[in-house]
């Protein structure tokens, strides 16, 4: 299977950002079992307690603490629906890195608000994510940027893959994972740790039904693109296969399946009822997953990653209420 980084990548990525992130708890919770049935014991991942409330912060200090001194002080830029922006500007901070940070129009006013007040420049410029991606890029040659993509970029992938690596050592006992993927870093993450660390553990994915282009592409074997990306998950909402991501994924993932933001929207009000955590709708993906593939996972254990829990207020009123 080919491998995005290597083993060494990850534990060199893990030991930089030690020093600035303790490890996230690994959680059960009866009533969330008894909610999910058929006697699967689930596994709960806070990546939510993390400084900037996503996993994304462990993407953001990879990333920054591998550049050179040179590069550090020119910054960076990246195309963000929110969170690995937050990250990014948060790391930068602390880091000293000037930061600037691409959304689409219209993006979450909350997560707006966020990035600017850990410090980023922000521009407001495409109509989703991916155009917001391409023009970052063009600021990055503009300006001597270095492009911290959100996936397209082998340190964020290792950084992310310490949430997998915390996950196998912390779990006594671990049969699957059940990962959202919106580019595909967590996921990859995902199996390069269970690859080394546990290779009996099965790692599936699961995308939100209006931004399945990862999905369909997988199911098809084959590389494909949406004209649209339509889900309240808006960390799942890409169009696209990523190249450093997609080989593993396709090769590396033991079932993909996709979930409607309804069922989205069950899940995050589960986690909140069951384990008084807030998700966003991304970080709810991996539990409405697991509930998709509960009669395959039945009487398994299996970890889920609450991924994040930046949702804004009318949102997240509107999931609530639904």
């Amino acid at each position: 299977m080919e491998l995005p980084i290597t083993w060494d990548d990850a534990v060199a990525a893990r030991a930089r950002i030690a020093r600035y992130l303790a490890p996230t708890p690994l959680r059960s919770y009866r009533a969330l079992d008894d909610e999910v049935g058929a006697g699967i014991r689930v596994l709960v991942k806070h990546e939510n307690h993390l400084p900037t409330n996503a996993f994304k912060a462990r993407n953001a200090l990879a990333v920054l603490t591998s550049l050179d001194p040179a590069q550090r002080a020119r910054g960076v830029i990246a195309a963000t629906r929110g969170n690995h922006g937050a990250g990014l500007a948060w790391a930068g901070g602390l880091l000293g890195v000037p930061v600037v940070i691409c959304v689409p129009i219209g993006n979450s006013p909350d997560k707006n608000a966020a990035m600017r007040g850990f410090g980023a420049e922000l521009i407001e410029r495409g109509r989703d994510y991916d155009e917001a991606a391409a023009i970052a890029a063009e600021l990055a040659a503009e300006r001597g940027l270095y492009v911290a993509h959100s996936t397209n970029n082998a340190q964020v992938i290792a950084g992310a893959t310490s949430l997998a690596i915390e996950i196998c050592e912390q779990a006594d006992h671990l049969d699957a994972l059940v990962v959202a993927v919106g580019g595909g870093s967590q996921a990859v993450g995902a199996i390069v740790a269970t690859r080394a660390l546990r290779p009996a553990v099965a790692v599936y994915g699961v995308q939100a039904a209006g931004a399945s282009a990862i999905h369909d592409s997988w199911h098809a074997r084959a590389r494909k693109t949406i004209a649209s990306a339509e889900t309240f998950a808006d960390g799942l909402a890409t169009r696209a296969t990523y190249d450093l991501t997609w080989p593993s994924l396709r090769d590396g993932l033991a079932g993909f399946v996709a979930v409607d933001d309804a069922a989205i929207g069950a899940a995050l009000r589960t986690l909140l009822r069951t384990t008084h955590n807030l998700a966003e709708g991304a970080g709810a993906a991996g539990l409405a997953g697991l509930i998709a593939l509960r009669d395959q996972l039945a009487g398994k254990t299996v970890g889920v990653v609450l991924s994040g829990s930046n949702i804004d207020e009318p949102v997240l009123r509107r999931v609530l209420t639904a």
